[in-house]
């Protein structure tokens, strides 16, 4: 269970509150398409590295020990991949606390001053940081497990308020339903590469699934595989009925963070604050591969998987933390970061290495 939680909390993150925007930008049609299509690619690969970490053997299969007995030479090459996707992401979500926080204070305490801390993304940012930076330090995967259950409650929440908003009549201030007119199936112009990175990034877990085949009980194949159907199903659904009900509810003029379309009242509010606690609990997620493939780039792939120091491990956590912090700072457009991660990091790992290792093998 915890693998499933952890596994799909992964995968679910900022990408689902701009899949409605993703679906506005290459046409609804080509959208729910792209959604399947990238599920479906992302799974085929995560079972490709599954079967090589079976082969591999051992406990402590990883990236470095994959590449190590496929491409030797590339190790450090791969593993650089690896650390950009998810400290690439991890940035995302201090971003987007940045923006979603200064709303919750708009929603609980209006008459805040504008020129108030509380209404800046940097406060919000820095504090998020400080709060979640304990929690950087854990060992293990699982152990995060009660962290990532909890914020799996907020997807259940932002889907609530995703299909309570569209079976109901828009409120005052929402723009008026697209027609069936005005739905565009298939778009494909000059800004179809800024969206179909965010298809890419959305399904991608695979930075954490060897940890997840080290840390289960029975790592047998099926088992992993059960796993892997059950977070990518579930993540497949939650990305296509808030993709196209979002999409239905606001037409062309949605944009990357979807919950700030609807209007100002508590059930809103209470949904931004429980999407920033999301992201926020899924960073130490992002932190734990990215921390283990920049120690095998820093040591030239010299050092052995799971052998870090308490230090080595305390310093690279403060600095991987730090550095996301002031590039979160400085970042303000989040679908910028997502783009950018899906067309670098997340393409190396979701379709380029699982094939490349399996092949070698």
């Amino acid at each position: 269970l915890s693998s499933w939680i952890n596994l799909t909390n992964t995968i679910l993150g900022s990408g689902m509150l701009a899949m409605p925007s993703a679906l506005a930008g290459v046409g609804m049609g080509l959208g729910i398409f792209l959604v399947g299509l990238s599920a479906a690619a992302s799974a085929f690969g995560l079972l490709l590295l599954t079967r090589v970490a079976t082969e591999v053997g051992g406990r402590r299969t990883s990236f470095f020990a994959c590449s190590k007995a496929t491409y030797p030479k590339a190790g450090v090459v791969i593993d650089l991949a690896i650390a950009v996707k998810c400290f690439g992401v991890s940035i995302s979500y201090l971003v987007l606390c940045g923006k979603l926080l200064p709303q919750v204070v708009d929603g609980f305490a209006p008459d805040t001053p504008l020129d108030s801390p509380f209404r800046k993304r940097e406060l919000w940012i820095t504090l998020c940081t400080i709060f979640i930076a304990p929690v950087n330090f854990a060992k293990r995967l699982d152990s995060l497990r009660y962290t990532s259950a909890f914020a799996l409650t907020a997807v259940i929440y932002l889907l609530f308020i995703v299909v309570s908003f569209f079976i109901s009549p828009p409120e005052f201030g929402m723009p008026p339903r697209p027609t069936w007119g005005d739905i565009t199936w298939v778009r494909i112009d000059s800004k179809f590469l800024n969206y179909f990175p965010i298809f890419v990034f959305a399904f991608t877990c695979h930075q954490n699934i060897f940890s997840v085949y080290n840390e289960l009980v029975d790592n047998t194949s099926k088992q992993v595989e059960k796993v892997i159907s059950r977070s990518i199903g579930t993540a497949f659904s939650t990305y296509e009925v808030i993709g196209i009900l979002g999409y239905l509810t606001f037409g062309d003029t949605v944009t990357s963070v979807v919950i700030s379309h609807y209007p100002p009242g508590p059930l809103i509010t209470c949904g931004q604050l429980a999407i920033a606690v999301l992201v926020l609990l899924s960073f130490p997620l992002q932190l734990h591969p990215c921390r283990a493939s920049f120690d095998k780039v820093i040591s030239c792939g010299s050092s052995e998987v799971g052998s870090m120091s308490m230090t080595r491990w305390v310093s690279m956590t403060a600095a991987i933390t730090t550095a996301a912090y002031f590039l979160a700072m400085t970042v303000k457009d989040l679908a910028t970061v997502l783009a950018l991660v899906g067309a670098t990091g997340s393409t190396t790992i979701c379709y380029i290495l699982p094939g490349l290792f399996y092949n070698k093998m």
